[in-house]
């Protein structure tokens, strides 16, 4: 046999075979893409033009880096990466990748789109009558109102101008009669990010979210689209909240603790104080007993006020701690929610999470040093505060009243003039005792002759009448006596 003549009983034809038994082993392991498919891919290289995805097959696909850039230009991805994309293309050694079927262009694949169920990317260009106007590869669609958006549209200008996906869910006329829905493309993105997070959510996760709504009761947090959980007013704070609107608008966004969570039913439990640590736990290293803070009146009671001196840290003002200038019934007749007062920390018990404060000691009690301030057998003037059938009663500053009594006002020489006087009169009146621990000033009128010996002039005229003149002759008989 010539040298030249290929044997196929020869190795080199057996090893041939078996390499051709391996490649159709390997393709056939291969996984089938076909148009319209949603893979997951790594991102393997970056280009100038196009981003290169690993496909889980024997070609690589492309996708245009212009469809990630951000708004200056700049991409936010690398190597690594994955990313979610449909397959648009096949064909020329290379797989056509895209976020969405516009993203490779051409009106062709407009009906592959609606059969596929490949998301469109159209821009919204007017309201019209029922809903909007999209162009999708100039071509114009509508979109019912009622399909723009999961939630009801209240404002329609906010979607005006915006470039949206949007899924095809009617395709007539050789695409001059075309429907779309983003609601239905929401949906699916919804459900999809649902069975993400509850695959992968337990308890005691902190979660990042925004307020979707407010209610009496709490709450709602949208956690992910279209997952809301909510947080009881109990758990939006440590202070007490009275209503959730007084801490939140809807938007805002809020960061939480899932408290608990049901993967059946879908209900998630929130709590937003709960990702901070709780005051209680501190507050010993904040406050001490006889300290003097300021703190806000949150609501008042039969037996006193709470006040909030610190986030979450209220304490109680009974009413025997309110003031030392007068008895107080009503808490309310001294202060009211949202005043902002000066109290002294009496007592902490940080396990019952109990405050005992006052406002009387803050303010400081006028009687500590009373005596120094009024003296025995001075005079001072003040106000008749009251007026009762045994006395009255002298306003001398702020939490310092004293007695006046009647059997004093008789016994002052200008009785009639004192006794003319009305209630806020000014009066002045003497010191004549003080009680520091009854509380008590005694008072008796300026000029009061209590001693008449006192008040007696020094040399008598002589009285008249007989009896008078008698004496005197008596009284000088009985000195011309002695003097002999």
């Amino acid at each position: 046999m010539p040298e030249d003549v290929f044997d196929p009983e020869t190795p080199e034809s057996s090893d041939e075979e078996n390499f051709a038994e391996l490649f159709e082993s390997y393709m056939s392991e291969q996984p089938d893409l076909r148009v319209g498919d949603r893979i997951s891919g790594e991102i393997i290289a970056i280009g100038d033009q196009n981003i290169f995805i690993n496909t889980g097959t024997k070609t690589d696909g492309v996708v245009d880096k212009a469809e990630f850039l951000n708004d200056d230009q700049g991409l936010d991805l690398e190597k690594g990466d994955k990313l979610e994309l449909y397959v648009v293309a096949i064909g020329d050694g290379e797989i056509r990748l895209s976020k969405s079927i516009s993203g490779a262009g051409g009106d062709r694949l407009l009906y592959d789109a609606f059969q596929s169920r490949i998301p469109v990317e159209g821009r919204v260009t007017e309201k019209c009558k029922g809903g909007f106007r999209v162009s999708l590869m100039k071509k114009t669609a509508f979109c019912p109102i009622s399909q723009m958006d999961t939630r009801y549209v209240e404002n329609e200008d906010e979607y005006v101008g915006q470039s949206l996906n949007f899924l095809i869910t009617k395709f007539e006329q050789r695409g001059r009669n075309i429907v779309v829905s983003r609601r239905d493309l929401l949906v699916q993105e919804q459900e999809a990010a649902k069975k993400e997070f509850f695959a992968n959510a337990s308890a005691e996760d902190v979660v990042e979210g925004k307020v979707a709504a407010i209610k009496p009761y709490g709450v709602f947090v949208e956690i992910v689209p279209g997952l809301e959980g909510m947080a009881h007013i109990s758990e939006l704070a440590w202070s007490r909240v009275g209503h959730p609107g007084e801490i939140f608008t809807v938007g805002d966004p809020v960061t939480a603790k899932i408290i608990d969570i049901n993967k059946e039913t879908g209900k998630i439990a929130l709590s937003v104080r709960q990702v901070s640590a709780d005051p209680w736990e501190t507050v010993h290293q904040k406050f001490k007993v006889g300290d003097k803070t300021e703190g806000k009146v949150t609501r008042c009671a039969d037996f006193g006020a709470f006040v909030e001196i610190a986030p979450g840290i209220e304490g109680l003002v009974h009413i025997s701690e309110m003031s030392y200038l007068k008895r107080i019934i009503r808490a309310e007749d001294v202060v009211s929610p949202g005043d902002v007062v000066a109290v002294t920390i009496k007592d902490i018990d940080a396990e019952n999470k109990r405050v005992s404060l006052s406002i009387k000691e803050a303010e400081g009690d006028p009687w500590l040093n009373i005596r120094q301030k009024y003296q025995i057998g001075q005079v001072y003037t003040g106000r008749i505060e009251k007026k009762e059938g045994f006395g009255y009663f002298i306003f001398l500053e702020p939490g310092i009243v004293g007695l006046l009594p009647k059997s004093k006002i008789n016994n002052a020489p200008n009785a009639a003039e004192i006794e003319k006087l009305k209630t806020d009169d000014s009066i002045s009146v003497k010191v004549e005792e003080i009680d520091t621990t009854q509380r008590k000033i005694t008072l008796a009128a300026e000029g009061e002759a209590q001693d008449w010996k006192k008040f007696a002039p020094s040399s008598q005229p002589a009285a008249s009448g007989a009896m008078g003149d008698l004496g005197a002759k008596l009284q000088s008989a009985l000195k011309q006596k002695n003097q002999q």
